[in-house]
């Protein structure tokens, strides 16, 4: 690029020597003579103009044999200026120069950039323009003739993102980037150097890794689909079997998500009854049996039974189910599941069904409208609310420890896993299995109601106790186990054992994720 930049600086400084030559002739040779009209350099330069322009006021005309020869050059050129300057124009205003241009008036606005236009990109672009109407999109891919336009207004300009931050130039908030696809970190072209620009960049994954340099995050769709149903359709205390059909990528998020926040009581015993093949789940997590009873219903402690058969054959399970969850990866086969237990099981239990299409009548989740949505995606209250757990867990403890940027992708997921579990808490303190969102009111009754209470000494021990249940569960997922000290490239820790054996002090620690209802209320109302 910079060679080609050169070779068009070379040439437009011969032009313009050679126009420069051209007027001195022209005014030299028209100088001496006693007819001519143009007896100055600024009369040369004014007739050249009227010449390319082809305007031709007359008022000024060569009238020696040298004067004749370059207006006859001037009167060739002007053509050719005409449609090049012709052509620029229409060039630049239908290509990238004009909304490039266009941008530069909205630099203290909010830029968000999509690598590609698709459905995913589109609905996460209309979302991102419901919360912040006054932003700019962007769509980095030309608009196909045949594209319907979006109903927020956006701009689709083909170009890299290195020249649409560019053209930030650090101005108001930082741009931020998408890219859409799966995985598209390691394929898509316009991801290269990425991490090298001071921009906040969002990558679909099917890996669940959270980062890959300081700059760029992950999202895993799958989780974030798992995340909105619990969220929207939590476990409810009446509830002791719950069946998973179809056990793919939404599948293992969905079981993934109840592991570590389907905590709601201290005697639950809640059996999970997954129908799929599990064998790298169960080789990868290979701690499970050490919280949960695997294999077979207990009453005493949550369950999980993975089947070898298929679910068809479990006609008892499915008969005494509270919950059926349907959520095999190929959308077809779920409404085929759905419609199949429908016409030939006797069912009590309510049945949610992984769908991207609405129905009546149909208890379905994970949409594409519920599942790309900013806060999902770039996670701003979960990660703000992690990142005051974490403050709050500092200062409660009389030991050194690190602050939200130091700590690395493991420790924060697992501050994020404690905010995950905040709306669960909310229900337990407010005893309300109805409230499915967070709002400034119940945030505060729920906070005054754990003042309340935790001066018994039993309750605060059962807040306790029921907290540890959520963190043990949380480190035994990621394989850790029990160790006399903490060794964090063992894996072990030694608070992973029974809440009986825990220390004063290490009890005392389960009370920041309770605590942090004070903060977020404060917030609230704020």
């Amino acid at each position: 690029m910079k060679r080609r930049h050169k070779i068009y600086l070379y040439i437009t400084i011969l032009l313009l020597i050679l126009y420069l030559g051209l007027l001195t002739i022209l005014c030299l040779s028209e100088y001496s003579d006693s007819r001519a009209t143009i007896r100055s350099f600024g009369d040369a330069f004014w007739y050249s103009l009227v010449t390319f322009t082809t305007v031709g006021y007359g008022d000024l005309t060569p009238v020696t044999p040298l004067g004749h020869a370059v207006g006859v050059v001037f009167l060739l050129l002007s053509a050719g200026i005409m449609m090049t300057l012709f052509g620029a124009v229409i060039s630049f205003i239908t290509s990238e120069g004009l909304p490039l241009f266009l941008l530069g008036f909205q630099r203290e606005k909010n830029w968000y950039y999509f690598a590609d236009y698709g459905a995913e990109a589109n609905i996460l672009a209309a979302n991102i323009y419901k919360e912040d109407p006054d932003t700019v999109i962007i769509f980095g891919e030309k608009k196909d003739d045949q594209m319907e336009f979006p109903d927020y207004p956006c701009l689709f300009i083909n170009v890299s993102p290195a020249r649409i931050v560019a053209r930030k130039k650090n101005t108001g908030s930082k741009c931020r980037i998408f890219l859409m696809k799966e995985n598209d970190i390691g394929v898509n072209s316009r991801a290269v150097g990425l991490h090298q620009l001071p921009v906040e960049v969002y990558a679909r994954t099917t890996n669940g890794q959270d980062h890959l340099s300081g700059n760029i995050r992950f999202f895993h769709s799958y989780d974030c689909c798992a995340r909105q149903y619990w969220r929207s359709k939590p476990l409810c205390g009446h509830e002791h079997t719950i069946v998973v059909i179809g056990f793919g990528n939404y599948g293992q998020s969905i079981l993934e998500r109840a592991i570590l926040t389907n905590v709601i009581s201290v005697n639950q015993h809640v059996a999970y009854h997954i129908f799929g093949d599990a064998r790298e789940f169960l080789a990868m997590h290979r701690h499970l049996h050490e919280v949960f009873c695997m294999g077979k219903a207990s009453e005493t402690a949550d369950a999980l039974i993975f089947h070898e058969e298929c679910w068809e054959t479990q006609h008892e399970v499915l008969e005494q189910a509270d919950r059926m969850i349907i959520c095999p990866d190929d959308e077809p086969e779920g409404w085929s599941i759905f419609w199949r237990l429908h016409r030939y099981y006797k069912l009590r239990g309510q049945i949610h069904l992984h769908s991207n299409r609405q129905a009546p009548g149909v208890s379905y989740f994970g949409t594409n409208e519920e599942i790309y949505t900013p806060n999902q995606i770039m996670r701003t209250t979960l990660n703000q609310a992690a990142i005051t757990i974490n403050e709050i867990f500092r200062k409660s403890v009389s030991y050194p420890t690190l602050s939200w940027e130091n700590l690395d992708d493991f420790h924060r997921e697992s501050k994020i896993s404690a905010a995950d579990h905040l709306l669960m808490k909310i229900r337990i303190l407010l005893k309300d299995e109805t409230i499915t969102r967070f709002s400034a009111d119940k945030v505060e009754k729920a906070y005054q109601k754990y003042c309340e209470t935790k001066k018994d000494a039993a309750v605060q021990d059962m807040y306790r106790r029921l907290d540890h249940m959520r963190w043990l569960r949380f480190y035994t997922f990621y394989n850790w186990s029990y160790g006399a000290a903490r060794n964090d490239g063992a894996r072990q820790h030694p608070m992973l054992c029974a809440y009986a054996k825990l220390t004063p002090e290490q009890k005392k620690e389960r009370d920041a994720a309770w605590e942090l209802l004070g903060s977020i209320s404060i917030e609230l109302t704020e």
